[in-house]
């Protein structure tokens, strides 16, 4: 497997790990918390920027967090920062304003909610004011959905949002256009219907991805149990989520033992001792944290583009063993900074399956650490591991696991899957991967799906790539289920263009605050035009590209992994980036910026055309743009003439 650092921004580098002997303080800005002993620290820093560390016979301050790489910025942090700090565990001040007439609320519980699983958003179309509503995002690891969970979102669209669910790229739910007024009570009905929101969005370890497919078969179920453990693991443990939205009542499943343990594990200084957040602290973690695990050759989890990747490693007789781990994915950047950057995660190590959740859980903690909480845009673990470089990385992650990590066990290459149609279980039972556009489910197709699912009392699966899994059908069931779905537009992978299987989009404008411009309601239109230009240059109907659009250079539906991605970079405009794979193992380049939507011919048609006259036996297309080079591909799209028609 290939893996890419891309561009090489440099953060200042981390001070080495210190041991101490006894309990000390560390100061997080204003906020003195005591630390256990054997905690890996930065020390002081010296105007020329080299660590000092400054012993003393009574216990010093020390900065918990990578200082900023000018001297003078030695104690600056982030706003969102100093939030945090103030918030008294993610409640003050949104517990006030959630109780006043507002129909938003201010910029610090703005913050405060994305933690809880929300954002605040308003309709950018609308003239003459704003009108406020909130985004709520769900928690499902491995993508799992409880029948009772999916009636209720499914009722809850309808009475309190705009009437659809929207399935992401992470294995969730999406609830546009609640109102404030409603949010306790479509929280408290998600939270007593077997769902969460808690920690969906905000600086915390997001939703957990596996493979979808419900397979009984040894791999792919430890694969999902290991997900659902490091889920619990990084889940907050403070009470506030429950405090807001359930008056403080318990909602909480038993957790496994293992995960318990691991969790109350100090004996390598990962802990703050005796905080009701033992991992996270006051100030939980510099940004995001994305996890997914997945079984050898299954990528449907795009494993690359998270900042940790879990591989099930088994023996010859199918028995899992352990791990191999990969570190230092992501995704989003800023346009015309060249010092962000999309990036590959690479390889870190194996560990042995009973480890897995005290290497985790080390990784977070050197990020907690280490990871920057000056300037956001340079907070993802990505860059920390990009700046140290992967040994210094591994070297400080051993020093919070309490061992070395085993040289990483030889995978096979890494396939898409995509899980559409049916596909036998292994306990007798089928499963239906059903395709979704840009994972909108609304208008026939929503009710059809609710009726299905109500009638033959069926739990499902979001797929990483906004399709939908129906699971535990009976043999009798297959006959009247696709004939029901098929009346409603819910096709058969063989009557779904094979564009649309692999492509992706945000949902863009008009509700979210970062679009550019157009995705989801831009991308038919694109795609229709790509099939087009398909037809004209002579290429075959099952051939494809794996397409995504996003409107804004964060990245939610991963475009720098296509072999085609476009990024919105200006009103009607595109950033074209080329050279992903299939399977979804190599990063993409920016070729072409402000490309304008009504231009994409020019530049495409002549791409799909040498592709298909140059290219090599089973060359897929974003591999014939990497072996081609730019410069050849502009010299192509300026002399083009014209295909054939």
């Amino acid at each position: 497997m290939s893996s890419s650092s891309s561009s090489s921004f440099r953060s200042p580098a981390g001070a080495a790990a210190t041991l101490f002997s006894s309990d000390q303080k560390i100061r997080l800005g204003r906020l003195d918390v005591l630390r256990s002993s054997h905690s890996a620290f930065l020390g002081r820093r010296n105007p020329r920027g080299v660590v000092s560390v400054h012993p003393s016979s009574s216990p010093s301050p020390i900065q918990a967090v990578s200082s900023p790489s000018k001297p003078e910025a030695a104690t600056k942090r982030s706003k969102v920062e100093i939030i945090k700090e103030k918030s008294n565990f993610i409640r003050y001040p949104l517990n006030e304003e959630l109780l006043t007439e507002a129909p938003n609320v201010n910029e610090s519980a703005v913050q405060l909610i994305k933690f809880h699983g929300s954002y605040q958003q308003y309709n950018r179309e609308e003239r003459g004011g704003r009108s406020y509503s909130f985004m709520l995002r769900t928690k499902n690891p491995s993508g799992k959905v409880p029948n009772q969970l999916y009636l209720t979102m499914d009722d809850l669209a309808d009475e309190f949002g705009i009437g659809t669910l929207r399935l992401t790229t992470r294995q969730t739910f999406q609830l546009h256009g609640v109102l404030k007024q409603n949010l306790k009570t479509v929280m408290s009905s998600i939270i007593r219907n077997m769902g969460s929101t808690l920690g969906a969005c905000g600086d915390l370890n997001r939703n957990v991805l596996a493979p979808a497919a419900p397979y009984v078969k040894k791999d792919y179920l430890f694969a999902q149990e290991t997900a659902d453990n490091i889920a619990a693991l990084l889940s907050p443990q403070s009470g506030f989520y429950y405090d807001m939205w359930v008056d403080g009542e318990q909602f909480m499943t038993a957790e496994p033992p293992e995960v318990v343990k691991a969790r109350n594990d100090n004996s390598h200084g990962t802990n703050f001792v005796d905080s009701p957040e033992p991992i996270y602290g006051t100030q939980f973690l510099p940004r995001k944290f994305k996890v997914a695990v997945t079984v050898p050759t299954d990528n449907s989890v795009d494993l690359l583009t998270n900042d940790i990747g879990v591989v099930v490693v088994s023996d010859e007789n199918g028995e899992p063993q352990g791990f191999n781990l990969y570190v230092g994915g992501g995704m989003g950047r800023t346009h015309r900074m060249e010092s962000t950057f999309a990036r590959l995660a690479e390889p870190l190590g194996y560990v042995p399956k009973e480890d897995i959740l005290y290497a985790v859980k080390a990784i977070v903690v050197t990020q907690r650490e280490h990871g920057r909480r000056d300037d956001r845009k340079y907070s993802r673990m990505k860059y920390l591991v990009s700046s140290w470089g992967i040994e210094k990385f591994k070297d400080v992650v051993e020093q919070y696991y309490g061992k070395k990590f085993e040289p990483s066990r030889d995978l096979p290459e890494w396939e898409f899957k995509s899980y559409l149609g049916w596909h036998e279980q292994g306990d007798g039972a089928w499963f239906c991967g059903l395709h979704v556009d840009s994972g909108r489910v609304g208008g026939i197709m929503k009710k059809t799906l609710r009726e299905v699912i109500e009638k033959y009392k069926i739990d499902v699966r979001i797929t990483p790539n906004q399709n939908i899994v129906l699971c535990d059908i009976k043999t009798e069931w297959k006959r009247p289920i696709t004939t029901v779905l098929a009346q409603a537009g819910l096709l058969q992978p063989e009557f779904v263009d094979p564009l649309n299987q692999t492509a992706m989009a945000c949902p863009a404008f008009p509700l979210c605050p970062l679009a550019i411009t157009e995705a989801e309601r831009g991308i038919p239109s694109i795609l229709k035009r790509v099939r087009a230009m398909f037809e004209k240059v002579g290429l075959e109907y099952d051939e494809s590209v794996v397409i995504r659009v996003t409107g804004c250079p964060n990245g939610c539906a991963r475009p720098y992994m296509a072999e085609l991605g476009l990024v919105g970079d200006g009103p009607n405009s595109y950033q074209v980036w080329l050279g992903g794979t299939p399977n979804q193992t190599q990063i993409a380049r920016s070729f072409m910026d402000k490309v304008k939507v009504h231009d994409l011919e020019k530049v495409f048609e002549p791409l799909f055309y040498h592709w298909k006259v140059d290219r090599q036996t089973k060359e897929s297309f974003g591999e014939f743009t990497t072996r081609m080079g730019f410069e050849k591909l502009k010299e192509l799209i300026d002399t083009y003439k014209g295909g054939p028609q």
